[in-house]
């Protein structure tokens, strides 16, 4: 089988194709031909060793996949080959084969379009633990959706709406803008390319206060961080709830007088954590997306698409935050 390897720590450029033998299912294990793969922000990270996991080479990148069922190992039941499934694997999904725990899959609902089940879990399932778990959004209330047009953000725009929130988007160029209103964004705002001095992130701060209007954003979901955080924390309701949920602008020095000010919380989003604590939950909230799914309220945009051999460009496309919805890696040919 082909796969794409990080044989060294470095970018996207250091991916190679190369030849692996197939593996065989062990018990509790699922072989499957792989379908299609969505890039994510992890994907950046972990070929270049600065992800909180370190698989040991080589390694094939690749988080989020659709694919089929090709061999079952002894102990698994529910599945049979041919049936088309979605996961999230960590890593291994630029592969044409993979072996998967036979707990990690889904079952692709049918008639539904690989590529979008590739694209559903990894944003749609952090969004949905971080609005509903971590964030308790109500009906009515103001969310503020900070990198609305990427895969994270454009969920939360999606679910926040499916939830009964007003949502704000902020997006970085008009493309985007038309993208989060798509979604179903009441309100956008595009915000300039950081690093901010004081006068433009005061000048931020001020937008976003605008935008939220007078009473404050209850729910902030930061998928950015950086130097965009200070300026919406400032736009925060009372008792309102902060969510840090990625860091691709880097990592911010949070002012925690602010959420003194404003008493508000600040709280982390963890979706992995969360899913091997709480498989029942998660499992949960997967069935309420295909609900979603399936009613029309939410659907993943996919921006483009790459073949194996080029799965490199698609990570150099998010890590260079081009994308507007998820990017995958297409090992299909129209299945």
């Amino acid at each position: 089988m082909k796969a794409l390897l990080s044989q060294a720590a470095g970018g996207p450029e250091t991916l190679v194709l190369a030849d692996r033998p197939v593996p065989a299912a062990g018990p509790g294990e699922l072989l499957v031909k792989i379908l299609v793969c969505a890039i994510n922000y992890p994907d950046v990270l972990i070929i270049e060793d600065k992800y909180q996991f370190k698989p040991e080479r080589p390694f094939a990148p690749g988080s989020e996949i659709c694919a089929e069922v090709a061999a079952v190992g002894e102990d698994v039941e529910g599945w049979a080959p041919g049936d088309r499934l979605i996961a999230v694997t960590g890593h291994g999904g630029l592969s044409e084969y993979m072996l998967l725990p036979a707990a990690k899959a889904f079952a692709l609902p049918h008639g539904r379009d690989p590529m979008e089940g590739a694209a559903l879990l990894m944003t749609y399932a952090t969004t949905i633990h971080a609005l509903v778990d971590r964030g308790a959004l109500a009906a009515g209330e103001t969310l503020l959706v900070l990198g609305a047009a990427g895969g994270v953000g454009l969920a939360a725009v999606e679910i926040g709406k499916a939830m009964g929130a007003r949502v704000v988007a902020a997006v970085s160029s008009e493309e985007k803008a038309q993208a989060a209103r798509d979604a179903g964004a009441d309100d956008v705002l595009i915000y300039g390319r950081a690093p901010f001095d004081k006068a433009q992130s005061k000048a931020l701060a001020q937008a976003f206060k605008d935008k939220v209007g007078p009473n404050g954003a209850h729910v902030i979901y930061d998928p950015v961080g950086g130097d965009y955080c200070d300026p919406a924390l400032r736009a925060i309701a009372w008792e309102g709830r902060y969510l840090v949920v990625g860091f691709p602008a880097g990592i911010p020095h949070l002012p925690l007088n602010l959420t003194l000010l404003k008493s508000c919380d600040v709280r982390g989003v963890f979706w992995g954590g969360f899913a091997a604590r709480y498989p029942d939950r998660n499992r949960a909230h997967v069935a309420q997306l295909f609900r979603w799914w399936e009613e029309g309220s939410i659907r993943p945009r996919i921006d483009r698409s790459w073949p194996l051999e080029r799965a490199g460009e698609a990570i150099a496309w998010l890590a260079d935050r081009k994308a507007v919805g998820k990017v995958v890696v297409d090992l299909c040919q129209g299945a």
